[in-house]
């Protein structure tokens, strides 16, 4: 079967669109990018997106991803630190006025009549830098953070994925995802990988989305919980949207902690469950439910090995919840310094301040961060409880606001389409919680906010908590 490369406006087959990015490789030398340099790549998902993508790593550049939505300031604040010597740029995406660009469209108009130079892509270059790819952290628990990995390494560890998933030669990927982030980036990659089809489509506009998975024949779907949660909305509204995803094989879903509620709504809806996966900027790809195991997050990776240990770093029997540790080979070679150098990161077992639990058979469980707030005496973890709650039908976030003589108060969100009031809830959360655990206060959202990894924002709940005036 012949990959191709589906988008909203083409569709090609790989080998006609290496040889586009290998002109756009030609064109990108001509504006003094070679083996190391720095560039910043910021866009939106399109097929010229992944054409500079392919390009920068033949090149052997050191590549700076950002999402294509992050601030002007930020950015700037990223170029500096990064020493970048060209932005790679879409029409919308915020960058400062003196931040050194091309936009990604004249590149594309540049290369367009061109013949290659070279016949094949080839990342060797790229895979034997040090500093070949340059991501960043979500921010969500301070300043975002440089987390620099070699081509090496990452596309190793995008190996050991496929062949753990099992994506094959015929499967045509449709990732719901930004590119610019862990999880869209190496689907992207991927694709190329194992040389199967992808699928580049409006992923913020799910009708659309699903009118191209019917008529690509897309067959893994990537995305997150609260995409597959707005997926069964729009099925519920129209129900022939069903059948656009007919030829789906595998739900796969990552980026934040999966319900076993929204599993049981996808066996229901489609007699598939939605496989869970866990993993990280500076880890990589972890591990993953499958076909033939689809229970929580399934087992860790070939090569990698997962421990669960208490506060004092014993190991914890199995189901005993505790911190996940990983080792893997995969992970990140550091943190970007303010100066743009590379903070070696140290070697062995990580810790990822993540909890969760394994079972006897060696499948992860997650149940989220590892952050602890103390109120009235007790040391409770949000997370925790909101894993409690979700396992009894409630979807919550649980927030901490600082409280002199209480230590903390505790602010649960609970997400709701119906918007029942909080009294259904407070009765709720009151039979699933012991006492100590109960929140002070309880809101009911329609749907939680999200950020740009799909992931809810605790930040924005944070703030939303701190605007509340209750007596």
């Amino acid at each position: 079967m012949t990959a191709k490369l589906y988008a909203v406006d083409s569709i090609q087959t790989f080998d006609e669109f290496e040889q586009k990015a290998l002109a756009l490789a030609d064109a990108l030398r001509e504006n003094g990018v070679g083996t190391g340099t720095r560039v910043l790549l910021k866009a939106q998902n399109s097929v010229g997106y992944v054409g500079m993508l392919l390009a920068l790593m033949h090149l052997g550049a050191s590549i700076v991803l950002v999402d294509g939505q992050e601030r002007a300031d930020e950015t700037e604040d990223i170029c500096a630190r990064a020493d970048v010597a060209l932005c790679l740029v879409d029409d919308n995406a915020p960058l400062a006025a003196t931040a050194p660009r091309r936009y990604i469209y004249e590149l594309l108009v540049e290369a367009s009549e061109r013949r290659p130079t070279e016949g094949a892509l080839s990342f060797d270059t790229w895979c034997a830098l040090p500093d070949g790819l340059i991501m960043w952290s979500s921010g969500s628990t301070g300043k975002p953070k440089g987390i620099v990995k070699t081509g090496a390494s990452f596309l190793r560890n995008l190996e050991r994925n496929a062949r753990q998933v099992g994506h094959r030669p015929d499967d045509v990927l449709l990732p719901m995802l930004p590119f610019s982030h862990q999880y869209g980036l190496s689907m992207v990659l991927i694709a190329w990988l194992v040389r199967c089809s992808l699928v580049i489509a409006p992923y913020t506009r799910l009708d659309h989305t699903l009118h191209m998975a019917e008529r690509c024949g897309a067959t893994v779907l990537d995305a997150t919980p609260a995409t597959y949660r707005s997926i069964l909305n729009i099925i519920a509204r129209r129900p022939a949207a069903q059948a656009e995803l007919a030829g789906v094989r595998m739900f796969c879903s990552g980026a934040a902690p999966l319900g076993n509620h929204l599993v049981a709504d996808y066996v229901k809806t489609f007699g598939l469950p939605l496989l869970d996966s866990y993993g990280s900027t500076e880890l990589g790809n972890i591990a993953f439910a499958t076909e033939d195991n689809p229970v929580a997050c399934g087992k860790a990776m070939e090569g990698l090995q997962l421990r669960i240990v208490d506060d004092s770093g014993a190991d914890l029997p199995p189901n005993e919840i505790g911190e996940i540790l990983v080792l893997t080979p995969d992970m990140m070679q550091g943190f970007l310094g303010d100066d743009g150098t590379v903070q070696e990161a140290d070697r062995g077992w990580y810790a990822t301040g993540d909890f969760g639990r394994l079972d006897a058979a060696g499948n992860l469980f997650v149940v989220g961060r590892k952050f602890a707030v103390h109120r009235m005496g007790y040391t409770l973890y949000p997370e925790i409880i909101e894993h409690k709650l979700a396992a009894g039908g409630c979807n919550a976030k649980v927030v901490a606001l600082p409280d002199e003589r209480r230590g903390c108060e505790l602010v649960c969100f609970v997400e709701d389409e119906q918007r029942r009031d909080r009294a259904y809830w407070r009765e709720m959360v009151n039979e699933l919680l012991p006492a100590f655990e109960r929140p002070n206060h309880i809101e009911v959202v329609e749907r939680f906010p999200l950020n740009r990894n799909g992931k809810p924002d605790k930040r924005q709940l944070g703030e939303l908590a701190a605007a509340k005036a209750w007596a």
